[in-house]
């Protein structure tokens, strides 16, 4: 009876788990990040070059971007028309932006991304507790299948198959599931590990890790009853992420503890607050700190270089 339930608790987890993975549509970027009619035809009139990234960095300025591409340039997505927010790419199998991609998965046949990617992480969470839970239990016929103490039925086969598939795809989600909790931990995605963000002026791979903790929260959400059930509690909106970047960025406003954040402005319409209140609370333990220069230095775009070209990234 203990097995049974204990059984069925599992497959209903991993279920779960995976129809939510599945069937939870990637988020896009919201209208805010997509160009103007103005913009598209001022972008479509100037050669590509310096001018373009002016008409870039004029749609960009009230925009919570922090990060450029390889030269430098203002993230733009030709194919979408619109300004990539941070840690948002391309998914050439969706043929859409996805905030926070971390990688298209066919084994969902779903991009998995900020909306998603706590369920896929509790889907690898679950499978792998579903596998270990059969080959545990299977495991004692497993012997006496090799000590011929088993009736001599062709079920005994079956038994063999059973342990030897839960047992293999046990090591595999393992790997898996043990390469996302590092992530995780760090605050990446898979395409920042082939490829670190870069801030303005130089790459930091550490950008957006703020500590094991606050990472950990920012996948799972702050009410730890939610962590281990298929329910979206992660933090933030998926366009503007806390910073606690390790290499300062100069044309970046400092706070305290060296953690560089989006900021709040009355004057501009988006964001009213770049960052959730339960995801700000995240960059520090004091109730508040000065911002005064934060947005006077928002607005440059950090490119010493005149001839420097717009760069297109997937």
């Amino acid at each position: 009876v203990v097995c049974l339930v204990a059984y069925h608790i599992f497959f209903m987890l991993f279920v779960w788990s995976y129809w939510k993975t599945i069937f939870t549509l990637p988020m896009n970027p919201s209208k805010e990040f997509h160009l103007s009619y103005s913009d598209k035809e001022s972008l479509e009139r100037e050669p590509r070059g310096e001018s373009q990234q002016e008409v870039l960095r004029r749609a960009a300025k009230d925009l919570p971007i922090y990060t450029r591409t390889m030269s430098g340039a203002i993230r733009y997505c030709d194919r979408c028309r619109l300004v990539k927010p941070d840690r948002c790419h391309h998914c050439s199998v969706c043929d859409k932006c996805i905030l926070k991609m971390d990688h298209h998965c066919p084994w969902v046949n779903n991009c998995v991304g900020f909306s998603n990617y706590k369920f896929f992480l509790l889907f690898l969470a679950y499978s792998l507790l579903y596998c270990l839970f059969i080959a545990a239990t299977d495991l004692q016929y497993f012997i006496k299948f090799w000590t011929n103490g088993l009736p001599d039925t062709q079920a005994k086969f079956h038994i063999m198959f059973l342990f030897f598939a839960a047992a293999m795809f046990s090591v595999s989600l393992s790997s898996l599931f043990g390469y996302h909790c590092w992530l995780v931990s760090k605050n990446k995605s898979t395409l920042e590990v082939f490829r670190a963000p870069i801030f303005r002026h130089r790459t930091d791979k550490n950008g957006f890790s703020l500590g094991f903790s606050k990472n950990l929260r920012q996948v799972f959400g702050d009410e730890k009853k939610y962590w281990l059930l298929p329910v979206f509690s992660s933090l933030g909106d998926g366009c503007s992420f806390p910073t606690c970047l390790v290499n300062q960025d100069p044309e970046q406003a400092s706070t305290p503890g060296g953690l560089n954040s989006t900021s709040k402005n009355e004057n501009h319409l988006f964001p009213a607050k770049s960052l959730r209140d339960s995801q700000s609370h995240l960059l520090t333990d004091t109730p508040s700190w000065s911002e005064t220069s934060a947005m006077a230095e928002k607005g440059k775009v950090g490119m010493s270089n005149p001839a420097l070209t717009m760069e297109n990234e997937t």
